[in-house]
């Protein structure tokens, strides 16, 4: 049995539409706290829970008035298919929330589609040559994210990084092309765990009982390349936001009231 470690948290809602409501206003609030900084890098995710949260901010009074020219918004993974298509997280996340943003276009960083004239290796390494573009002076050529929203499957995979596979063991990029992914669409674009790991906080959006495994591995300790969710650790923040339903077998003493 693997060691319980407390340097993760978790914050327990009711259901799932509470569960998107109470992280979409924990993000709005990060927003207008940051309004001051340079810029503000954000790494969002696809999924169930992930566009639920958007579409909680969307709707939520504390939208109004908040600055977003200083926010930039990525995606720890892309599903590499065409620009409209329904299945690309970009499009999920920009009817949900940020096409109703005032926010310079540029600040939108997505990756190339599958009919951009790129194949997958070049959107990877387009997407990493983006990132390099805001790296940190003398450090890492990404940005250190103050948000990193990640999505967790049944299987504990986080963003297009799966159990066993090639890429949750590499260390020596920053994006990777995924052609072998279990869950269809096949062929992905994604981060890296040193990229989401240098992040200032992960926030992992878990809902429902097919969750509850993924969630008891990941706050166990359990190898990272077998339960990727495992590994995904903040610089100071490192949360599972989840239902009843999820964390059906969260240890008591890791539970916290308040975030």
């Amino acid at each position: 049995m693997a060691e319980i470690t407390n340097e993760k948290r978790v914050l327990i809602s009711p259901d799932r539409d509470a569960l998107a409501s109470y992280v979409a206003n924990r993000f709005l609030r990060r927003i207008e706290k940051q309004a001051a900084k340079p810029a503000v890098h954000v790494s969002l995710t696809g999924g169930t829970m992930g566009i639920a949260v958007l579409e909680a901010a969307a709707a939520s009074p504390r939208l109004a008035g908040l600055n977003w020219g200083n926010v930039h918004f990525w995606w720890s993974d892309e599903r590499f298919v065409p620009r409209h298509d329904g299945e690309r997280n970009e499009k999920q996340a920009r009817e949900a929330l940020l096409d109703q943003l005032d926010i310079p276009a540029e600040n939108i960083h997505s990756v190339v589609a599958s009919d951009e004239g790129v194949d997958l290796d070049e959107a990877a390494r387009a997407y990493a040559a983006e990132l390099a573009r805001f790296g940190q002076p003398g450090g890492p050529a990404w940005p250190s994210f103050d948000m990193c929203f990640l999505g967790v499957g049944p299987d504990a995979h986080i963003a297009s990084l799966f159990p066993d596979h090639p890429e949750i063991r590499d260390t020596e990029h920053a994006v990777l092309p995924v052609r072998n992914s279990p869950k269809p669409p096949p062929e992905r674009v994604t981060f890296t765990r040193p990229v989401i790991n240098g992040s200032q906080r992960v926030w992992l959006v878990m809902s429902g009982p097919d969750k509850a495994a993924a969630l008891g591995l990941a706050l166990a300790g359990a190898n990272y390349t077998s339960v990727p969710a495992g590994g995904a650790k903040g610089r100071r923040r490192t949360v599972f936001f989840v239902d009843r339903e999820a964390a059906e077998q969260v240890p008591p003493e890791l539970i916290d009231q308040e975030y």
